[in-house]
């Protein structure tokens, strides 16, 4: 395997640990010994490679648990790891330290940390003390991966995912208000998933009005994981099922501030079509997910996506970036970067 490949590797272990970590980023990391061979080759060489993704907070960041794993064989060793090396003491030591002390020949990065405590630190260290050091092996494929994190830590806001489920004809709910059940199981599912890679969850007071939802993460599985901050835009009625939730009111940029301040890397708006406006309009959404499902309301009197004036002429009509479609059962996933 090269570099490329390598880092591949450290990204899959950072997504397999992308609902645990928070508020921590999610890290994946691959030790290579001297000597290793690329995989499947008949050399007699060691492939043998040793890997490290970041625990739950209080617990080893991922170059840590690679290191372990990899013992005395990491003197001499490559290090492809996702994110820069910290090089400060935070609930854990530097990790830089662990680096150096193992041994490690060269480093391989695939983005600087932006976080002030960081911001180039880990790669000055690690140079410092005579390791090789490369920066921006697939960095736009980590970048991407490590979004949430990399704008919190850049503007001190959480990115933010906007999800919306609809008919084809683009429409939330029937004239009555009844939804119930757009989207089939699948898609419920990967809004779950959602909720699980969020650190907050947010919608208006009016929805918890109509819909009562708990807005918690059930995914029938025997994973440990914290569930998300419930965020209320106004005030919930008493005995609603999303208590305990943070109520805010105002500004949505002091929300966002706000929700920032408290770690959020990554807030899901889920609604209404009132607050999925002002979102939009504000241009504070990063992504669009939409479920749709294949039904038609068939008239012009089903609730729509978003409540609130739009673009007024053809040149004002906002436009994003496809990022992926996915069928999901019957249902198509479609998200939009902004």
């Amino acid at each position: 395997m090269d570099d490329a490949e390598h880092m591949r590797r450290a990204m899959a272990l950072a997504a397999s640990v992308r609902s645990t970590t928070a508020p921590n980023p999610w890290v994946g990391c691959v030790v290579v010994p001297a000597g290793s061979a690329p995989a499947g080759a008949d050399t007699g060489a060691d492939a043998t490679v040793f890997e490290g993704a970041t625990a739950p907070p209080d617990g080893p960041h991922a170059e840590v648990t690679a290191l372990r794993a990899a013992g005395d064989l990491a003197r001499g060793a490559t290090l492809v790891v996702t994110l820069e090396p910290c090089a400060h003491q935070g609930r854990t030591p530097p990790c830089t330290d662990a680096i150096i002390e193992a041994g490690v020949a060269r480093v391989v990065i695939g983005v600087e940390d932006p976080d002030p405590q960081v911001a180039g630190r880990g790669v000055a260290a690690l140079r410092a003390a005579g390791v090789e050091v490369t920066v921006g092996v697939g960095a736009d494929d980590v970048a991407e991966q490590l979004a949430p994190y990399l704008k919190h830590r850049r503007t001190g806001r959480p990115w933010v995912v906007l999800k919306m489920a609809a008919s084809l004809d683009a429409r939330t709910a029937a004239p009555d208000g009844t939804s119930r059940w757009i989207t089939g199981e699948a898609a419920r599912h990967d809004v779950h998933l959602l909720r699980a890679r969020s650190d907050a969850v947010l919608v208006g007071a009016g929805t918890v009005r109509a819909d009562d939802p708990e807005l918690t993460v059930r995914l029938g599985d025997d994973v440990e994981r914290a569930q998300p901050l419930r965020v209320v835009l106004g005030k919930a009625p008493d005995g609603a099922r999303v208590h305990p939730a943070l109520e805010l009111e105002g500004d949505l940029d002091q929300v966002l501030l706000e929700l920032g301040g408290r770690g959020v890397l990554q807030l899901l708006v889920e609604g209404g079509a009132t607050v999925a406006h002002e979102f939009h309009r504000a241009r504070l959404v990063d992504r669009y997910v939409l479920y749709l499902a294949p039904v038609f309301f068939g008239g012009d009197d089903g609730r729509p996506l978003f409540a609130g004036p739009g673009a007024g002429t053809i040149g004002d009509v906002w436009k994003g970036k496809l990022v992926s479609v996915e069928r999901l059962g019957d249902d198509l996933r479609v998200e939009v970067a902004a």
